[in-house]
């Protein structure tokens, strides 16, 4: 260890936030870079715990105490080659996972965990302002050819992972741009998108061919797709939002978060959108129904698009401050999180239930009825507790139920474990040969850092589909 005694000698910092007047009046990240000496001094903070939980806390299995030993000994270099030995995208994990290694921290049983999310994007950026992320081509190509559909972090992992390999690797993706959710899904202020251009650069010079404005199941059919290519993945994102089924739910101005939050990353890119289907909450009455990070997210841009107000609602119970005895360590705590966006403005509710919406002759929502309910799984009503509220946008916000559907999934012919998730073996093959899937598409809605491992696995099993056996990393 760098320096044993460090946790008892310093104490947890993160990030802080730029002030929030600042940031309302732009779409930048909310969060000021940590210096190198911070990074430092916070890795001297991990512990010889003997077992360190955090490998496994971690679903990729990030040697998490070697790179902290190795920056604060100021080896950066070989840091960032650690942390990538088992994480193609530490930027991505290192601005938006909720780390979950943080919670299986040893140090977090009676103290403040090591602030890996942190020291994790520090490397990666010192790594890139320091010229060390280059394109890593393969020496020699196998002429076996795979396509990727779908590219978010999932299809970019497994996509970079196959080329190095030696494949010839295809990403189909139906958006104008590459990076699925992580550009269309998350704001600018909590993921600016040239962290994931400048990685897409680094895929491209690597040998992998990107086709944007091609919606495989609609644009091309899946088998022109099997007659092209020794192996498909498929890795299309979660992007079919869960309803609300009560009366009122078909006035204007009831929309999904998905439909909310991509038109104003499209504006900010440059993007040409619908004027007839453009969303704002300027000057309107907002209200987010479900209590999660997407909600979290229509909350902020709402809040920077200057809303009259914004209520968040969840049906949800409100957490505890600390760990709940339900989830003792190394669980992933249940305990209330404050958002960026929590700090910005609006009202935060828990335990409510919307009952119907109402809307004037024009056929446009104007109010919202709801009452508040007990814990769940029942979720009894709370007799004498009915409210309404004046609204004039409502951002349904309440997690998703699946893939888009679009034929791609009948066409192929691949079985389903649920509605809309493809069924796989544990070589992340789908019933039909030479077809596989990962990440959101195979688990259902998940994290950032789920895509990834998946993504790799994946990679490491269609390698070993096309060559007999694989030497890429799990």
């Amino acid at each position: 260890m760098g320096k044993p005694t460090g946790f008892l000698e310093y104490s947890r910092e993160v990030p802080q936030r730029r002030p929030v007047l600042e940031r309302l009046e732009d779409w930048n990240e909310v969060y000021i870079p940590f210096s190198e000496e911070k990074a430092k001094t916070q890795s001297a903070r991990c512990m010889d715990c003997g077992i360190p939980f955090c490998h496994t806390g971690c679903p990729l299995n990030n040697v998490i105490p070697h790179w902290n030993d190795l920056i604060y000994k100021d080896r950066w270099k070989e840091a960032i080659r650690v942390l990538h030995s088992t994480n193609n995208f530490p930027e991505f994990t290192g601005t938006v996972c909720p780390a979950l290694c943080e919670s299986s921290c040893v140090l977090g049983i009676n103290e403040s965990p090591v602030s890996v999310k942190a020291i994790e994007r520090s490397i990666i950026e010192y790594a890139f302002q320091h010229g060390w992320i280059t394109p890593e081509s393969p020496k020699k190509r196998t002429e076996k050819t795979v396509a990727v559909v779908g590219s978010g972090p999932s299809g970019l992992a497994a996509a970079q992972q196959l080329n190095r390999a030696g494949h010839r690797v295809t990403v189909y993706e139906k958006n104008a741009h590459i990076g699925g959710l992580l550009r269309y899904g998350v704001p600018d202020f909590k993921f600016e998108k040239n962290v994931l251009n400048r990685r897409i650069e680094q895929l491209q010079e690597e040998g992998i061919v990107f086709i944007t404005k091609k919606n495989v199941g609609v644009d091309i059919s899946a088998q022109e797709l099997r007659r092209s290519y020794d192996a498909i993945l498929l890795c299309g994102g979660t992007e079919a939002s869960r309803d609300l089924k009560v009366p009122g739910r078909g006035l204007k101005g009831i929309n999904f978060a998905m439909e909310f939050l991509p038109q104003q990353n499209r504006r900010i890119a440059g993007e040409k959108t619908d004027p007839e289907k453009d969303l704002f909450a300027t000057g309107k009455r907002v209200i987010v129904i479900g209590g999660g990070d997407t909600g979290a997210d229509c909350l902020g841009t709402s809040l920077r698009q200057k809303a009259a107000s914004v209520h968040q609602f969840e049906i949800m119970p409100k957490p505890p401050l600390e760990r709940a005895l339900s989830t003792p360590w190394p669980l992933w705590p249940l305990k209330l999180r404050t958002e960026s966006s929590h700090e910005e403005g609006g009202i935060r509710e828990w335990g409510l239930a919307t009952t119907k919406f109402e809307g004037n002759a024009n056929g446009i929502v104007t109010k919202l009825h709801a009452i508040r309910v007990g814990p769940p799984p029942d979720f009894h009503p709370v007799a004498g507790t009915e409210f309404s509220l004046d609204a004039d946008l409502v951002i349904l916000a309440m997690g998703f139920s699946g893939p888009a559907q679009n034929g791609l999934l009948d066409e192929l012919g691949v079985a389903l474990d649920t509605p809309s998730t493809v069924s796989t073996d544990k070589e992340f093959m789908s019933t039909v040969p030479g077809i596989f899937s990962a990440g959101d598409m195979r688990r259902g809605q998940s994290l950032v850092v789920w895509a990834i491992s998946e993504g790799r696995n994946a990679a490491r099993c269609i390698d070993k589909y096309l060559m007999g056996a694989s030497s890429l990393p799990s």
